[in-house]
């Protein structure tokens, strides 16, 4: 592991620093009091404290989502985060004691492709993703060159040092306050990404979809209310063509996969003209430590 990157990391059971071990072809990041968190073949390592009280995406959403954000269709999102980091770090480097190699966290990066945007557009950063799903991190670790990648539920401590992180990344994932403000460095910025009222409103009323929660930004904001404070927000709109696979592929990539049903969406989907227009809207926030 880049030892920018796990210089930054912390034994999620004590806290204590984490060191790479080798036994053979094993590998593992253990603390000087002996807790081993092994890495996997794939890339990632497992920094569980414990079992995980769910496995997140499955391997086929995990499947839909790389196969779609490749295609390129949710690039304004990630130019978005891009240019919002970009800023992020200037501001950074006005106020900060990090060193040279600023950290980008993306706390439920999914396959990793915003990290991955953002890593492109900082050269001087590093990167960490932090899923709770095996399947994502396979792919998150290959994300960027210069991002690692580890198993972690963002709901408990996260296993990184007090004031590491420059840019938290928080893109259509969970949210912990309390967690986010701790390993923010003072003068680092966290960024989110949620779902505007109109996202993706024409699949949502043809198919049946779950439905964003008109009070989801001031949700949000009461979260993070007691933690951060609001410094600029955003909202991004694009307009997408798609044939009927790629809706599909849409639809299970998402939290509609989880209570759709398969012989009903098929229905739906075959009656949809092609191509289908559909409306991308998401909010960008920034916020910082209060």
């Amino acid at each position: 592991m880049d030892p920018r990157i796990l210089d930054r990391l912390r034994c999620p059971i004590c806290g204590e620093p984490l060191a790479e071990t080798t036994a053979g072809t094993a590998r593992a990041l253990r603390c000087p009091r002996g807790h081993s968190f092994d890495m996997a073949r794939q890339g990632y390592v497992n920094l569980l404290a414990g079992r995980a009280p769910h496995s997140g995406d499955s391997a086929e959403m995990v499947a839909a989502r790389a196969d779609f954000l490749v295609a390129g269709h949710y690039d304004p999102v990630s130019d978005a985060l891009a240019a919002a980091a970009t800023q992020a770090v200037r501001h950074l480097h006005n106020g900060s004691s990090l060193d040279a190699y600023p950290l980008v966290v993306d706390a439920g990066a999914g396959t990793g492709r915003y990290l991955g945007a953002v890593l492109a557009a900082l050269p001087d950063a590093v990167g960490l993703a932090l899923d709770v799903s095996k399947p994502a991190l396979r792919r998150a670790a290959r994300a960027h060159p210069r991002a690692a990648a580890a198993l972690a539920d963002t709901w408990q401590r996260l296993p990184l040092a007090d004031g590491s992180t420059a840019v938290l990344l928080n893109v259509f994932a969970p949210r912990n306050g309390a967690e986010f403000h701790r390993v923010l460095d003072p003068a680092g910025t966290l960024l989110v990404v949620t779902p505007a009222a109109d996202h993706l409103t024409e699949l949502v009323d043809a198919l049946d979809l779950l439905r964003v929660d008109p009070d989801k930004a001031d949700r949000v904001a009461a979260s993070l209310g007691g933690h951060f404070t609001p410094v600029g927000g955003t909202v991004h709109r694009a307009e997408l063509a798609l044939t009927r696979p790629e809706v599909a592929t849409l639809v299970g990539m998402g939290p509609s996969a989880w209570h759709t049903n398969p012989t009903a969406l098929a229905g739906r989907l075959a009656a949809l003209p092609e191509p289908v227009r559909v409306r991308v809207a998401v909010r960008l926030d920034a916020y910082r430590r209060r």
